[in-house]
């Protein structure tokens, strides 16, 4: 954080930015190249400009303010969340969104910002096309099961509808294709090498480097555990309050969902995973926890790898086991 600084917050919508200062408190502009525009013209080389990581909304002008040379830092919207809450604001508006963020600014440490490598945002654009189609697949074979158990489904109906998910299964693999070109020309060692760890395949390690910007992002593995909501919380106070130990889910339950079928895998062929799983379960621990520690072992091994440079080495006992 940096004294001198004039800190703005900024509440993005999809038509709107609202927008607060110390200066000239709110004021609003369009989400477009024009408010934009107006907005910039506000600005000097001592404002630092806070927002949201919300979703598509916030990237136009988050790029727009870094090519102008603005200070700028995208805020995970929990942590700001957070933050309202505990500044007891049950006040939900555009507008004090804006001041929240500003008021955050002003009193937490701030990183500044910078875009992701155009490969990581393309990967990911394709990888949110690639959740559509899942999701209508799923829906369509929902469909066609119910036509086919209930009876008296049309055949032109059923032919139908078989087109549609053949037709999405060649889609789903022809982006799942360019994805993995796009990683294997910027990021060939390392997807080569989170392969060779026992229990990870190529979706999972193509879902790892996009998410994770290739491990850039983070500074231990366990900062990687609790982006993808992995990382366990222990809710016990006292004598009196013992609740169990549940994973956050916070993050992308995607990845969560791929890990957690790794982890299966991982358990026979990988022999770390297999001897931790192994030593929970002895001690009396359900086999789900076991798996969801397997989990985290296996974004160890992979952030341990990404790090050192090296293949995985099935006896290795050092950092990675």
């Amino acid at each position: 954080m940096d004294n001198i600084a004039i800190y703005v917050g900024i509440d993005i919508s999809k038509d709107t930015i609202d927008v607060y200062d110390s200066e000239s408190g709110h004021f609003q502009f369009g989400n477009d190249q024009n408010g934009f525009s107006l907005f910039k013209k506000r600005l000097s080389a001592e404002h630092w400009c806070v927002m949201e990581a919300t979703g598509c909304y916030h990237q136009r002008l988050s790029i727009y303010l870094h090519e102008h040379g603005i200070r700028l830092s995208v805020v995970n919207p929990l942590v700001i969340k957070r933050f309202i809450q505990m500044k007891l604001n049950y006040v939900k508006t555009d507008k004090s969104d804006a001041k929240m963020i500003f008021r955050y600014a002003t009193e937490q440490p701030l990183s500044l910002w910078t875009p992701e490598a155009g490969y990581i945002v393309e990967c990911k654009r394709h990888q949110g096309a690639i959740r559509l189609f899942f999701k209508q697949r799923t829906a369509l074979k929902n469909m066609l099961h119910s036509l086919v158990t209930g009876g008296g489904a049309k055949d032109k109906l059923v032919r139908s509808i078989r087109r549609q998910i053949k037709h999405l299964d060649k889609e789903i693999g022809l982006l799942e294709i360019e994805v993995e070109q796009l990683i294997k020309s910027n990021e060939q060692s390392l997807y080569s090498r989170l392969n060779t760890i026992p229990g990870i395949g190529r979706k999972t390690a193509m879902i790892l480097i996009v998410s994770t910007n290739g491990f850039r992002d983070f500074e231990s593995a366990s900062q990687v555990s609790s982006f993808f909501g992995l990382a366990p919380n222990e809710r016990s106070s006292g004598s009196s309050v013992k609740g169990r130990t549940r994973i956050s889910k916070i993050g992308d339950p995607l990845l969560r969902n791929h890990l957690f079928l790794c982890s299966f895998t991982a358990c026979v062929h990988n022999p770390q995973c297999r001897a931790l799983f192994d030593r929970i379960v002895s001690k009396g621990k359900s086999k789900k926890l076991a798996l969801i520690a397997v989990c985290n072992k296996l974004i160890k091994q992979a952030y341990g790898i990404s790090k050192s440079g090296m293949d995985y080495d099935r006896n290795y006992v050092g950092r990675l086991s």
